[in-house]
C-alpha cells in the first residue's frame, strides 16, 4: 500500500483527504499526528494542539520532533503559545463588578462631557428660535 493510498484511505492515523491533499469532507475522520505531514498538508491549529497536549503530557521534545519532521524550537514555540493562551483565558474574569462599575462610570462621564459641550455649544451661538437680545 502507498502513502498515497493510505491518504485516501484514511490508514493508521491519517486524516482522510483526497489525493490531491485538500480539505477534509464535512464529517470526516478527526485528526491525529502520528508522523510528518504529506506534500501538500499543513499544520491545522487542531494539528498543533494535538502535539501541546501531546508534549504537555510529557513526552520527550526530541522524539516528537524525529517523530513528526518538525524542528524542536518549533515545538517549543506551539508549546509557549498555547501556555500563554491559556493564561489569558484564565486571568479573564466574567461578571467582575468593579469593571461593571467602571464601565458604568466611564459611560456617565461621556454623556455628561457630550451635555456639556453641546450645551457651550449653544450659549455660543444661539440658533434661530433663541431669544436674542434686543438692540435699543
Amino acid at each position: 500500500m502507498t502513502t498515497g493510498d493510505m491518504l485516501e484511505s484514511g490508514g493508521p492515523g491519517v486524516e482522510t483527504m483526497g489525493p490531491e491533499g485538500g480539505r477534509r469532507p464535512t464529517g470526516g475522520t478527526t485528526v491525529e499526528c502520528s508522523g510528518p505531514l504529506m506534500k501538500g498538508q499543513r499544520w491545522t491549529s487542531s494539528r498543533k494542539r494535538e502535539v501541546v497536549l501531546r508534549i504537555l503530557r510529557g513526552e520527550p521534545l526530541n522524539v516528537l520532533s524525529r517523530e513528526l519532521g518538525v524542528e524542536i524550537y518549533r515545538l517549543e514555540q506551539w508549546r509557549d503559545a498555547a501556555l500563554a493562551g491559556m493564561d489569558e483565558g484564565l486571568k479573564s474574569r466574567i461578571g467582575d463588578p468593579l469593571q461593571a462599575e467602571l464601565d458604568s462610570a466611564m459611560k456617565r462621564i461621556g454623556e455628561l462631557t457630550m451635555e456639556t459641550e453641546l450645551l457651550w455649544a449653544r450659549v455660543r451661538h444661539p440658533g434661530p428660535l433663541a431669544k436674542r437680545r434686543s438692540k435699543k
